[in-house]
Parts: structure tokens; sequence; C-alpha cells
């Protein structure tokens, strides 16, 4: 994986727990940056590039849906999509099960900071988190594989 998209995850994250956003520019750049990667992993512009563009494209209109039900924020979903582009489709799939996971996981433990602290208002997920922590964990698996 790049250290560009690494940074930029990472900072896309940090940014979500700060502010509950993540920058247009941030999502614009993963994006961006996803055509260079198809040119250093040896896509072919057909049908390797064409159904790449196509999962992304599909991806990012189920979470438009979900943002749509107010059920995600619009930044996530621009980074769902950002990263769509980047990620074959059986990754994505295991990336997807293991973002709901984690972001499950920081939904519970804030639910029960706000019972901890007896605040009535429902906590905004940083989900973002979620998202980068597992396109890491996605993109590291088959270096941590290697190792075994």
């Amino acid at each position: 994986m790049p250290a560009a998209l690494l940074c930029l995850l990472v900072a896309a994250g940090i940014e979500d727990v700060r502010r509950r956003e993540i920058a247009n520019w941030k999502n614009g750049a993963i994006a961006l940056l996803a055509p260079v990667w198809w040119w250093a992993t040896g896509m072919t512009p057909w049908p390797d590039m064409a159904i790449q563009f196509g999962i992304a494209a599909a991806i990012f209109a189920i979470f438009v849906g979900l943002w749509v039900l107010n059920l995600i924020g619009g930044g996530d979903v621009k980074l769902i999509g950002a990263l769509a582009l980047w990620v074959p489709l059986a990754p994505m799939i295991s990336m997807l099960i293991l973002m709901s996971v984690i972001g499950g996981v920081i939904a519970a433990l804030l639910l029960i900071e706000r019972k901890w602290r007896r605040d009535p208002a429902a906590p905004q997920v940083p989900y973002g988190v979620a998202i980068a922590c597992s396109a890491l964990l996605t993109f590291h698996e088959p270096l941590l594989n290697h190792f075994r």
C-alpha cells in the first residue's frame, strides 16, 4: 500500500474523531491516487480497470442510499467509495464486514460512555475510524500472511 494512502487514511480517521467529518480533499486524493495504483499493479484498462470502477460505483451507490436514510455520514460514503477504487471485490467484501464489526464496537463503546456520563444525547459514531482501520487491515493482510 502506498504511503500516501496510509497517511490519508490515518488523517481521515483522526479528523473524524475530532470533528465528526472527513475533508473532501482527503477523499478526493484517495480516489485520484487509485488510477496510479491500478497502473502500478499492472491492471489493464479493459476489463480490469472498468470492472474496478464498476464495483466502486455500485458500492458508492449502495452507501449513498444509506446516507439518504441518514444511517451514515456523507464523508464516510465518499471515503468508502474512494477506497472501493483500490480494493478488488473479494477483499472489499471482507473489508466491509470488518468495517461493520469495528464500527459496531466503536458504537457500543460510545453507548457505554454515554450511560456512564448519563448523557441523554445520542452519540455520533466516528465511522471514518472503522473505515480507515478496516482498509489498513485489508491492505496489510497479504503482508501479514507472508510471515506465517
